[in-house]
């Protein structure tokens, strides 16, 4: 395990000048950016995960790990197919439930890394089923299928870690994990298995969203609100005087205003996480003065980042960064001893 070869990868790597290895565990950045990588990016969605995430899967030698499509391609996939099926036989023109029910034709999704309509269209919103709104019951279900199923996806990641190299040559490998992971786990618990499985091979970064960008994200979403996952601690209290049937709800109206609530329940939670098992960056820094069109940083880009800002907080003595760091380089220098092997 990554823990055990702390000891290993304070003999292999050579602290940069200026950073003793008592005080800082960090390579030279040159030997930084060889090391195999694996990063989980947490943060809200829309603030640039997906956008970095692709742009580093497109342009090197990344793997690109989706929890969204892994969500909806592996665990919520039958059921999505179900719901589609269901909205078919409740058809008044029974030609294509016709169809269905003989097994003449079959359904199936599109889901791709771009098109992950079919995952949200599931797990839909409140309101009244007239207005295309879920009944509670039936909310609360799908919010708690969508829990389970990321969950499974996060525990996931350490085997496609392996099979990006076995199967696809890719060097290193990104998380672009789901705006609602700090909302999954406890934070409070270093062995919460999500927590744990993802500390162990991979090094969480923070992509922290300043107030530019949450106005944009408020601005966006409220102009076209799409269903996402709630904490039971969030939306219990709020459907609370809400009517079991949806009845007279609108579910876009309902759903329009949580999301400024939701990014004030979720910030502080996001910054427990990275405070406790990753760090920290700056979506403005990520992205300054980077055309929409060339779609984010390169990796050499990106890693210096990180370097940079693992660096300034090993010399401020933050707690707890000299241990995340020793993690992650004994967990990369697994990875690549493993590779060498095979």
């Amino acid at each position: 395990p990554p823990a055990i070869a702390i000891t290993g990868a304070r003999q292999f790597f050579q602290a940069p000048q200026g950073y003793p290895m008592s005080v800082s565990p960090l390579p030279s950045f040159e030997d930084f950016c060889a090391l195999p990588h694996a990063f989980t990016m947490l943060g809200m969605s829309g603030v640039g995960k997906t956008l970095l995430s692709s742009r580093l899967r497109k342009t090197s030698n990344w793997y690109h790990f989706s929890a969204d499509y892994r969500i909806g391609t592996r665990y919520l996939s039958e059921d999505i197919l179900d719901n589609i099926k269901q909205k078919i036989m409740a058809m008044e023109d029974r030609f294509v439930a016709d169809l269905l029910r003989s097994d003449s034709i079959y359904i199936n999704h599109n889901i791709t890394f771009e098109n992950l309509d079919p995952v949200s269209t599931f797990l839909g919103m409140f309101g009244d089923p007239a207005l295309k709104g879920l009944p509670k019951a039936e909310f609360l279900r799908r919010q708690d299928l969508y829990r389970r199923a990321e969950v499974a996806s996060m525990l996931d990641v350490s085997g496609f870690i392996r099979k990006a190299w076995t199967l696809y040559g890719c060097d290193s490998f990104i998380n672009d994990a789901s705006g609602s992971l700090c909302e999954i786990v406890d934070i409070d618990d270093p062995q919460d298995p999500v927590i744990a499985s993802l500390g162990a091979e991979t090094l969480t970064i923070y992509l922290r969203s300043n107030d530019y960008y949450e106005a944009k994200l408020i601005e966006r979403a409220q102009a076209s609100p799409k269903p996402l996952f709630y904490n039971p601690a969030f939306i219990t209290p709020r459907l609370a005087t809400m009517p079991d049937s949806g009845a007279g709800i609108n579910p876009v109206q309902f759903a329009g205003p949580l999301f400024p609530d939701l990014i004030e329940f979720r910030r502080p939670r996001y910054q427990a996480y990275a405070d406790r098992y990753g760090f920290s960056l700056d979506a403005d820094d990520l992205f300054k003065g980077m055309p929409a069109e060339n779609g984010g940083p390169g990796p050499e880009s990106f890693l210096r980042m990180i370097y940079d800002i693992m660096a300034a907080d090993l010399a401020a003595g933050r707690p707890g960064a000299a241990l995340l760091v020793e993690t992650y380089l004994a967990a990369c220098a697994t990875r690549r001893e493993t590779r060498k092997i095979r």
